[in-house]
């Protein structure tokens, strides 16, 4: 999510950037044919840069879309779909009560640094996370981890959940079984996440070796992490450069692989955080597609001739409200102003795709548990002034973080979107007090450890299960929202353990309603993400689930 301080800037900083692309990159594109005259290399303009080249210790989406190209779960996604299917697992199944998965693995399968894959190399993974200690127990390092199997062998902070993981045992090579203590419904899900990918048991034991460490509200992530040449997992390409100074990551085509091979040989994801400049560098030739489309470009380009396919919905885009880092949010009646006062139609006919959607809870109408019945805050300045007063809150002063040097799927226009909802709430006598702070990671730090007040953050669904919404923030205490009600926290744990799916829909959907009355945050949009390719490209099966894979791509 990038913020500049007007569309001129915009235009300014778009051109200087496709400039200097163009300056840049002249030779490479000279070279980037092989000797019968095809393309060598696809270049993808990516909104952001990535946080790790380890996706263990990753939440965001820009890690997981370079990464995704080298590292297998044991369970995927059909190919722009959201159904699962086999991944290093070939077959999986588990036990009546949900507790023991047994995971039949493929044979002959390489690593890229040359290890053989096998069950022991499943275990490894899986114990080296549940054994970390320190820094990388921070849920701002090892979320997905808590999310799935929640905390550690041994939790050092009393906030960190239970342990859900039991063990992991080799029952041969090619079988491994993975126990927990208690059901959830982010299983069999969450096997296919890439934070749960699995490395090589050799670079494992070079991770080993070194620590994230933290000081203050900056974490530093190791050193293996950030530069290629240790990171090892499956995938049809390896990672063999990360430029940071250049914003960009390189990666080869993994002839090795188990399955079927990349169809372009080199791969390169390009951070470009602006709109204007991923369309103009996609227009000028220097990039073969990009993400995350402004909605105003939609028709332009395809008018001339580029290839513009728009995903499904299947995202979310809240403002959060983190009531420890004010009291004042405390008091529901100052809640429930906040979203009286912000204008969420405009919002999405302003901002949004065709297709986008005003949220009235937190999940998009796409996925089962999603309730017509929740309490709805309509668009009133006047009823939020009232509600402010009627709390003692008339003038109140609020920090509202935002940020900078990105774009995500929920939110195509970020700087627009908040300086919407600022205006919004200014009308209803709220002072606004802006915090900017660069996406990655001073931004999703900050509103993960409570430190935004008010904040734009959202959610594009790593599989179809409502849990992986409502339960992604409403399971338990968060520092992100600051809150302890064991109301909305039992409705929200008590789909996780119904194994029957009906009942665990009508589980989510109260769940949905108990969230709604008590308002811990507001929910905006959910937009249908758009993804353009070059005219000479023939491109990946689009993701709802933002999982393109860019194996698939070649050229015409």
């Amino acid at each position: 999510m990038r913020i500049l301080n007007s569309r001129s800037t915009r235009a300014l900083t778009a051109a200087i950037t496709v400039g200097l692309i163009a300056t840049g990159c002249a030779s490479d594109r000279d070279k980037d044919e092989n000797k019968s005259g095809a393309k060598d290399t696809f270049v993808f303009g990516a909104p952001g840069d990535p946080a790790s080249l380890d996706p263990a210790l990753a939440s965001d989406g820009e890690t997981f879309r370079v990464t995704r190209q080298a590292f297998e779960a044991l369970l995927e996604h059909e190919s722009g779909g959201s159904k699962l299917i086999g991944g290093l697992a070939e077959k999986w199944s588990s036990n009546p009560e949900g507790t023991v998965w047994t995971f039949n693995l493929r044979k002959g399968v390489k690593f890229h640094d040359g290890e053989t894959f096998d069950a022991k190399a499943v275990c490894a993974n899986y114990d080296y996370w549940f054994n970390w200690k320190g820094t990388y127990q921070s849920s701002a390092v090892s979320y997905y981890w808590q999310t799935i199997m929640g905390g550690f062998k041994a939790n050092e902070d009393k906030e960190t959940p239970k342990a859900n993981y039991k063990s992991c045992t080799v029952k041969d090579d090619a079988t491994a079984v993975i126990e927990v203590f208690e059901p959830s419904a982010n299983l069999p899900g969450g096997f296919s996440l890439q934070a749960l990918a699995i490395h090589s048991p050799k670079a494992l034991q070079e991770y080993a070796k070194q620590q994230v460490t933290e000081a203050g509200d900056a974490i530093t992530y190791p050193k293996y992490s950030q530069e290629a040449g240790t990171v090892a997992g499956t995938g049809p390409y390896k990672i063999t450069k990360w430029n940071k100074g250049n914003k960009e990551v390189a990666l080869e085509r993994f002839d090795d692989y188990w399955g079927e091979k990349a169809k372009v040989k080199n791969l390169v994801f390009r951070t470009i955080d602006t709109e204007e400049g991923r369309r103009q560098a996609l227009q000028a030739g220097d990039i073969d597609g990009y993400d995350l489309v402004a909605p105003a470009d939609i028709k332009t380009l395809e008018g001339a001739g580029f290839q513009v396919p728009t995903r499904d919905v299947f995202n979310l885009l809240y403002l959060g409200m983190t009531q420890e880092a004010n009291p004042a949010l405390k008091k529901p009646e100052v809640r429930q102003a906040i979203a009286h006062a912000v204008d969420r139609e405009n919002i999405v006919k302003t901002q949004l795709p065709e297709g986008g959607k005003v949220a009235t809870q937190f999940m998009p109408d796409t996925v089962a548990g999603y309730s017509e019945n929740v309490k709805k805050y309509a668009f009133d300045t006047a009823k939020a002034k009232s509600l402010l007063a009627g709390a003692g809150a008339s003038g109140l002063s609020v920090d509202f973080c935002y940020p900078t040097e990105v774009t995500r799927p929920y939110m195509p226009a970020p700087q627009d979107i908040f300086e919407l909802v600022k205006a919004d709430l200014e009308k209803a006598g709220i002072k606004v007090n802006p915090k900017p702070k660069k996406w990655n990671p001073d931004y999703v730090d900050a509103v993960e450890k409570g430190g935004c007040a008010l904040h734009m953050l959202g959610w594009t669904g790593d599989f179809n299960d409502g849990y992986n919404f409502i339960g992604t923030w409403f399971a338990g205490y968060d520092k992100q929202w600051g809150f302890k009600n064991d109301k909305v926290f039992n409705a929200v744990k008590a789909g996780s353990l119904q194994g029957d799916p009906t009942k665990r829909t009508d589980l989510y959907k109260a769940a949905n309603e108990a969230i709604m009355e008590y308002l811990p945050g507001l929910p905006l949009t959910s937009s249908p993400p758009a993804i353009a390719f070059g005219k000479n490209v023939v491109p990946p099966k689009v993701s709802p689930l933002t999982q393109e894979n860019f194996a698939e791509v070649s050229f015409k």
